[in-house]
């Protein structure tokens, strides 16, 4: 795994941008076998990328308070592309718990600005769908995409 130092979009439509910035991460790295993978956080069609400093992760966090996101993952592969879409509904979050999360950094270089695997786990009350997806890696969906890895 490496970054491809490709240029991303952070507008659009969620599921189309995750499946571009996807394709120019293949496209930047090259090779015979490069899977491009972009995942970003979207709440009624807006796109919440990694916060730059702490007062956006806890206005990116208020935003998602008591609401359900999807967060989206585009897959490229060779010629082949998926999207695996994920809801996650956060509890309503008053400014103790947004302080604390945001206190912990765990919010770094983190789409929608919290990490599920982690401590962010106290913020979400349900997901519905793929798990691995809002970690970062949709495998049943990669799978889905292309079943020969299994034999590799």
């Amino acid at each position: 795994m490496r970054p491809s130092g490709a240029d991303e979009l952070a507008e659009g439509d969620p599921s189309e941008v995750a499946l571009e910035n996807a394709r120019r991460k293949a496209s930047a790295v090259g090779g015979e076998l490069v899977l491009g993978v972009d995942t970003l956080v979207a709440l009624d069609g807006r796109i919440y990328g990694k916060p730059a400093d702490d007062a956006d992760a806890a206005r990116t966090l208020r935003a998602l308070t008591g609401r359900t996101h999807q967060v989206v993952s585009g897959l490229v592969l060779g010629d082949r592309a998926a999207v695996a879409v994920t809801d996650v509904a956060f509890r309503d979050l008053d400014d103790a718990w947004i302080d604390w999360y945001v206190g912990t950094g765990e919010w770094r270089e983190r789409a929608g600005g919290y990490a599920i695997q982690a401590r962010g786990a106290a913020l979400v009350r349900e997901i519905r769908g793929d798990y691995l997806n809002v970690v970062g890696l949709p495998v049943a969906t990669l799978l889905d995409l292309a079943p020969e890895l299994l034999r590799r």
